[in-house]
């Protein structure tokens, strides 16, 4: 009896393949467990590592396209929740998962907090670059949040020590892990920004687990360090580590040493640029100088073509001969007033006298008439003039009634006379 002749190897992985992806619980599968043997590939950028738990192991790759969207960069001994399908390999035979998604295992709803909070405080602007603040090129003062027994204090103040160890360093202690932390750190920025002449804090961790850094993505610190008035530096974590802190903070950097480097400039190189800044100040104060030096010397070559003595000299001259000018303008106007004075006066003499005899002549002829109309003239004749007490003239008998007194002037002389009333009144 004839045997079959059976099925090759790769028809019989052709149909476990058909199998495996026409049954329905792997065609897509999420699995939770701890990664082993976890290699990269640098040239194509594909993942391979293994699943296992307890008791058994399955092979994994991710593809390219599927690692760029990946949220870490896993390790070996990480627990992670992987999304993918399960085919064979069949060059191989192999059986594996093929992952599109990889996080760290209970992360899921985890993600979506951190993510819903991010695009909140986004479209709020607490992430804009045009509200992170410079940092100070050589700070009065630091302050260091982070717990006081971690690493992460250790290595900022072994590069502190390294790179400026002149400026003072404040640790302010605080939880950086657990239920509390949150609120512990926000405390600690109270007090950090309430210190005196501290120009920056840095907030500081080492790195771990996205529940250990899960406090750095509470919203109360997120806006406690937006609210802060110091600059702020997030070193949390390691450099593929993000969290919500390192989005608000003036300045993130990768890791807490990273941290110290930036925020503590290196005195040798500020050695270095005091020695530049002196060198160009030597330059300047040179140049200024011979600048000044070469004015002066032009000005005492003015000075010594001008002499004070010729000057005096030149002045005392002009002053003689402006004196003179002027007493000779003087002598000149007062003999030209003086002998248009003696005209004007010999002239007004002529006229005064010419004047006086019109006048004298005038008085004259005036005297005459007066004397032929004179009243004295009559009482040479007999006639008496009758004057009241006033020395009036009293023309007639109506007016001498009037009077008590009155007093009767002759040629020779005058009588005064009181008026005797008659009986009739007459």
């Amino acid at each position: 009896m004839e045997q079959p002749s059976g099925i090759t190897v790769t028809e019989l992985n052709r149909l476990i393949g058909e199998a495996l992806r026409n049954e329905p619980r792997i065609r897509s599968v999420t699995v939770t467990a701890e990664i082993s043997g976890f290699k990269r590939h640098l040239a194509s950028g594909h993942w391979y590592f293994s699943l296992k738990d307890q008791d058994s192991a399955i092979a994994c790759v991710m593809f390219r396209q599927h690692t760029l969207r990946a949220a870490l960069m896993p390790k070996d001994g990480d627990s992670v929740t992987v999304q993918g399908h399960v085919e064979i390999y069949s060059r191989d035979g192999k059986v594996q998962l093929y992952v599109t998604a990889i996080r760290a295992a209970g992360i899921g709803s985890l993600y979506e907090q951190f993510e819903m909070l991010k695009r909140q405080l986004m479209a709020e602007g607490l992430f804009d670059p045009g509200r992170k603040r410079p940092l100070p090129q050589v700070p009065r003062k630091v302050a260091v949040i982070t717990s006081a027994s971690g690493a992460a204090l250790h290595d900022i103040l072994n590069v502190s020590g390294l790179r400026c160890p002149g400026i003072p360093l404040v640790l302010v202690p605080s939880g950086v892990q657990g239920a509390d932390a949150g609120k512990e750190i926000v405390s600690a920025l109270h007090l950090a920004e309430a210190v005196p002449e501290v120009d920056v804090i840095i907030l500081a961790r080492g790195g771990g687990s996205v529940e250990d850094l899960w406090c750095f993505n509470e919203e109360i610190v997120a806006r406690a360090i937006a609210a802060c008035p110091v600059p702020v530096v997030s070193g949390v974590g390691h450099e593929t580590d993000f969290t919500i802190a390192d989005y608000v903070a003036d300045v993130r950097a990768s890791t807490p040493s990273n941290a110290a480097e930036i925020v503590f400039p290196d005195r040798r190189e500020l050695l270095g640029r005091a020695e530049l800044i002196r060198a160009g100040l030597n330059r300047a104060i040179m140049s200024t100088l011979q600048q000044k030096q070469l004015r002066l010397h032009q000005l005492q070559s003015r000075l010594w073509n001008v002499s004070p003595e010729r000057v005096l000299h030149q002045l005392t001259d002009r002053t003689h001969q402006s004196r003179q000018r002027l007493n000779d303008c003087v002598r000149y106007v007062f003999q030209e007033r003086k002998t248009g004075v003696d005209n004007q006066r010999e002239a007004l003499t002529r006229v005064i006298e010419l004047r006086m005899r019109e006048t004298q002549h005038t008085l004259s002829q005036a005297g005459v008439k007066l004397e032929a109309i004179s009243p004295l003239k009559v009482l040479n004749r007999g006639y008496a003039l009758v004057y009241d007490t006033l020395g009036c003239v009293l023309p007639n008998a109506v007016s001498a009634r009037e009077q008590q007194e009155m007093t009767i002037r002759f040629r020779d002389g005058s009588v005064i006379v009181q008026r005797k009333d008659t009986s009739d009144g007459k």
